[in-house]
């Protein structure tokens, strides 16, 4: 990866962060804790950092244009699916938030297959994407998108993931 593509990446991810951390607080009631996880995970959904992405995939994927007119239909199919994906992970963190205070072993159980059945989806499209890409371009840039993209997903998931209280057990919440 050239210099320019970790810049990209660094200046992408310095913008999720700021994005989360203007609306983080220091919170002893953890009930109030988890709607503003919450609420900052809905924002970052709700911002545009789908424009960021745009940018960072077109700096970095470097298209001649034939290649940009083959890419971009595709790239706007796969983002609207991603876009359907993350209404689906942001309803299961909503889903979190609100049982948190008295999760139960059930309901763990659930939360837990929802997020495994979404990640088999999201890899289903991913190998959907690739293919149909593979189809028409070069697999150096097919791949280079799929690196790009991963990156990109890997910082929103774990600053994602920093705001989202860890899942206690009944007797550990009371303490």
């Amino acid at each position: 990866m050239n210099f320019r593509t970790v810049f990209l990446a660094l200046r992408f991810s310095v913008v999720v962060a700021t994005t989360l951390c203007a609306q983080e607080k220091h919170i002893k009631d953890p009930s109030e804790s988890q709607v503003l996880n919450t609420q900052a995970y809905i924002e970052l959904l709700r911002t545009d950092l789908n424009a960021q992405r745009r940018q960072v995939i077109n700096e970095t994927m470097q298209l001649d244009d034939k290649q940009a007119r083959i890419f971009w239909p595709i790239y706007n199919d796969y983002e609207a699916s991603l876009d359907r994906l993350a209404d689906e992970k942001l309803a299961i963190v909503q889903d979190y938030a609100t049982n948190f205070l008295t999760m139960t072993n059930e309901k763990a159980d659930e939360l837990a297959q929802r997020v495994m059945a979404l990640d088999d989806q999201k890899m289903a499209l991913r190998r959907k994407y690739y293919d149909l890409m593979k189809k028409s371009l070069p697999a150096i840039l097919v791949v280079r998108f799929f690196q790009v993209e991963n990156q990109i997903q890997s910082l929103v998931d774990l600053r994602i993931a920093s705001n989202l209280p860890i899942i206690e057990t009944a007797d550990q919440k009371q303490r």
